[in-house]
């Protein structure tokens, strides 16, 4: 039997990775580069003069045209931590390369800090995962199933009406040849034409072709402008039915690796996060060596767009507030009650409503 050419691909082994990573110094340029590829670029008025300042814990650049400092970090997952950079590089070479997840004990023993802090840099990781998988939408063909996540509790409702359970989509395109490039796992509200249509919209490129097992609801799809063709199970088994195989695989490793990496977790609260993370590792397989590298190299040219639009509205909130003063300071004084006192805003409104007073203008 010929060896699978993803799963026996070389990966980034630890020795390499601590060999490109392993000082605070080489976490700080590798950081530097992936921020700003072509150099430092202000993020409030986009200057390339800069010069640097020691902070506390990891050093400021300062724009010499607009004073405006910032650092590597600011903007990022990794803002107002304490940790060296060596730790958080760490924490995304190991949650990254996991084929099956790894829980915040296991990150807590691998790390050597706290649960509380393991659980953070897990949730804060997965939640970069996150957002970077919901920029992507599936074309061509795609295969989707109904799905739960959770199981029934003691004394609580059985079935699909479970308190415990959360519905999600689980949905996998293909190439013409068969071969799987890219799934989504969606929590939804419930299977229902309104939920699906929502999904689909945000889920689907518009022309593709969706393949379900025929529950009603996938035919809201429809109103993505996606083609449905529904199959009709009854009561065959996943090995009858080839055209699901990759959507019977999707899930069967979705559920090896919760049930082997996690005791339990919130599910309606943390069930986008895991089931993301899931996503991301699997989207990435064809990737190994660099999946961990796609995690922050992303989050970080994001962070520098989200921190330069904060700066722009805090400007522009800034100019507003001063606008706004101005004009009551100009109104104030234009408006007179009596001889020569000035009248507040609201009492100047109030009388200009009441017509005792010509609004001014």
């Amino acid at each position: 039997m010929a060896m699978n050419r993803i799963q026996f691909q070389p990966g980034l082994s630890m020795p390499a990775f601590l060999e490109r990573y392993g000082t605070e110094s080489q976490c700080e340029a590798a950081l530097e580069h992936a921020r700003w590829p072509s150099g430092f670029r202000c993020p409030r008025c986009d200057g390339a003069a800069y010069s640097r300042v020691r902070g506390r814990t990891h050093s400021l650049f300062q724009c010499q045209a607009c004073r405006h400092q910032t650092s590597l970090i600011a903007g990022t997952v990794m803002q107002s931590t304490k940790l060296p950079l060596t730790v958080w590089f760490l924490a995304i070479y190991l949650i990254s390369q996991a084929k099956t997840g790894l829980s915040a004990l296991a990150l807590m023993r691998q790390l050597g800090v706290s649960y509380p802090t393991a659980w953070l840099i897990h949730h804060k990781l997965m939640c970069a995962m996150a957002q970077r998988e919901a920029r992507y939408v599936l074309e061509g063909q795609v295969h989707v199933d109904d799905a739960y996540l959770g199981g029934e509790r003691s004394g609580g409702t059985a079935g699909r009406g479970s308190e415990n359970k959360v519905s999600f989509v689980a949905a996998v395109s293909l190439t013409d040849e068969g071969h799987p490039l890219r799934i989504k796992l969606t929590p939804v509200s419930g299977f229902t034409l309104k939920a699906i249509k929502q999904w689909a919209q945000s889920s689907l490129a518009p022309g593709c072709t969706v393949f379900s097992d025929g529950l009603s609801c996938f035919t809201a799809v429809k109103e993505a402008e996606c083609t449905h063709r529904p199959t009709v199970i009854g009561a065959r088994k996943p090995k009858d039915l080839p055209e699901f195989k990759w959507i019977n695989t999707v899930l069967g490793n979705l559920k090896t690796s919760l049930s082997g990496s996690y005791h339990a977790f919130a599910f309606r609260k943390y069930a986008g996060p895991y089931l993301a993370a899931f996503a991301y590792r699997f989207n990435l397989e064809t990737v190994v060596g660099r999946a961990c590298w796609c995690v922050w190299a992303g989050v970080w040219r994001e962070a520098t767009t989200l921190q330069a639009r904060a700066c722009k509205a805090e400007r522009q909130s800034q100019a507003h507030v001063q606008a706004c003063q101005r004009a009551c300071s100009a109104l104030t004084l234009r408006v007179g009650v009596g001889e020569g006192t000035i009248a507040s805003g609201h009492a100047v409104f109030e009388a200009a409503e009441s017509g005792q007073l010509p609004f001014p203008g």
